[in-house]
Order: C-alpha cells, then structure tokens, then sequence
C-alpha cells in the first residue's frame, strides 16, 4: 500500500513564498508510484491540506490527520520544507515528535541551534571551525556606531539572526548607515545580527546520510553579481552558481569533510546545505548551516544532487524510507 507523505510548506515569515516553490519541487521530485503526496499549508493557526485547486480542507492537529467526505487520512511521513518559523526552528519538530509522526529533517535541538546563526556559529567555533566575528543584539537594546567600528569594523553584514532568504541583509560600507541597517534587519525579528566582511570566494555544500551511506554532494561555488548573495541573486537568477566549484580538489575534499563532521557534531539528519567563504590561504570559514534548504527546481540542492550524476527521485526516497 502507497504511503501518505505531507509536503509541509508556508510558514511564518517573509520565506513562505520560497517554502511554496520548494514544495512544489519537492512534489515534482518525490516518486509518486510510490507515494500518496498531499501538500499541507501551516499559515498562522490555519494548517490545510490542498486537496486540488479549488478544494483546502483543514488538518485536525490533535494527529495531523484530515477528513474528506467522512474518511480520515492519516499521514505517514512528513516532508519539512518551512523555510523559517515554525519548521526550521525545532517548533515543528517537536509537535511531530509528540504524534509520533517520522519526518525529514533535523529533531528540536539541532534545528532551533542551526536556525540561530550567532549561536550555532560560537558553538561549531569551539570545535575549530572557523567563523567571522559577530555579535547579536535583542529587541530593546542598541549599539553604538563607535562600538561596531571597534569590535567589527567596515565593511560589515547586518541581517537578522533567525531568518533566511537574504532577508533584512544589509551590507554596511559606511558608518552613517549602521542604524538603518539595524532598524531593516529588526523589523524581520526579534535579534539582529552584526559579522564583519569576509572578502573570499563563497561556496555551499550539500549532504544527507542514512543508515546505509553518507552522501556529501559536489560544491557550488556563488558568484553574485550584486554586492552579495541578496535575495535577488537567490531567486531572480541574478547570480551564476557553478557546480562543482572553481576550486582545488584538496580544498573541495576538504569542504566535503568539513560538512560531514559539521552534521555529525550537530547530529543533523535528511538534507542539509552548508555555506562557507574561501579567504585568503583557502581558509575555509562557515557562514551558515541550512537545516531545510531550498527545494525549488532552481536551487542549490537539485544541482548538486544532477551534479553527482544522482537521481533525485532515489535520493527522495532513500531520505523518506530511512526515517520509516
């Protein structure tokens, strides 16, 4: 009997459009001889299932279930791809893991850590990865121009701290335009980040492991062609992405070793994406680790995954079987 798998996307933040795009290539790349796949909206307090074009019917959250002219359909698996508040941040996780429901990515911990970059980045720093220095600011407090230009300095990334799709970014080159910056990334959250500029060649890297096999995919070097990765870049095509990157074999197998301890010190689990800034003496230093990462048929994964001559088709399905 095909199992039920829940393609869960929206969300609550400036992501939900990109969550809808990943769900829709997540619905493209799953086998669906082998699969029932139902898309499952979470919107606020409002969780839908998208029956067909015209038809939502509501999920009763007491088991994540719906019911359609009297027959209840209970979910077998679900696939997480909220970019953002509340599935990139452990929250549904942890009502997946109170119903007993498998699912594909990272458990509370490693979820809520990965999506609070000032965070994950001291914790992976005291395992040797390299990071930018960076501090955080909370609602309610402020920084001085002066503080910022001492202990960062300038060039540097405002953006905010929970957050992803290069919203609320700023690249700050002068000091008149710190506080704006500020004012911009807080108005996406709750916590602001500040890291100095790190001049390289960025890069990303995706993997997933079973039980079976670790899979560490080849790299994507970014060459954007605005100031930085921006929104624009991600999703207007505004960037060229190479894969595998214009780099040395022993700087890839490098990166590709560093991901791999990076999911482990974290016990990560399904896909995950890494990015990083080669510097100068191909110092490999880590931006940020994506625990849900993007899933349209224009993005970084399903590159690398066409790249490593594999069928993402397979890899869906090793990722779903494994959990079940």
């Amino acid at each position: 009997m095909k199992k039920n798998i829940a393609i869960v996307a929206g969300g609550d933040s400036s992501e939900v459009d990109v969550s809808l795009k990943s769900a829709a290539g997540l619905y493209s790349f799953i086998d669906k001889d082998r699969y029932n796949l139902f898309v499952v909206t979470i919107v606020g307090k409002m969780w839908q299932v998208q029956w067909s074009e015209n038809e939502k019917i509501a999920i009763d959250k007491n088991d994540f279930s719906f019911t359609r002219k009297g027959e209840k359909i209970k979910f077998d698996f679900a696939y997480i791809t909220i970019h953002g508040t509340p599935g990139e941040n452990g929250i549904l996780q942890g009502y997946f893991d109170l119903i007993r429901l498998p699912y594909s990515c990272c458990g509370v911990l490693a979820a809520a850590l990965t999506f609070n970059k000032f965070t994950c980045n001291q914790y992976l720093k005291g395992f040797g990865v390299k990071v930018s220095d960076s501090l955080v600011i909370r609602k309610g407090q402020s920084i001085s121009n002066e503080e910022v230009s001492q202990k960062i300095g300038l060039p540097c990334f405002v953006k905010p701290n929970v957050g992803g799709s290069s919203f609320g970014v700023t690249k700050v080159k002068s000091i008149d335009q710190l506080q704006n910056a500020i004012a911009k990334a807080f108005a996406e959250g709750g916590e602001v980040l500040i890291e100095t500029f790190m001049d390289g060649t960025e890069i990303t890297c995706g993997m997933y492991k079973t039980k079976q096999k670790t899979v560490v995919f080849p790299v994507t070097e970014v060459v954007p062609k605005n100031e930085f990765f921006d929104f624009d870049a991600k999703y207007k095509g505004e960037s060229e992405e190479i894969t595998p990157a214009r780099i040395s074999q022993s700087l890839t197998e490098r990166v590709q070793k560093l991901t791999s301890a990076i999911y482990d010190i974290l016990g990560c689990k399904g896909i995950v994406r890494v990015d990083y800034i080669i510097t100068k003496g191909e110092l490999i230093n880590l931006l940020e680790v994506n625990t849900t990462p993007g899933m349209t048929t224009a993005s970084f994964i399903p590159q690398q995954v066409a790249a490593a001559g594999l069928d993402i088709k397979d890899v869906m399905s090793e990722i779903i079987e494994n959990e079940l």
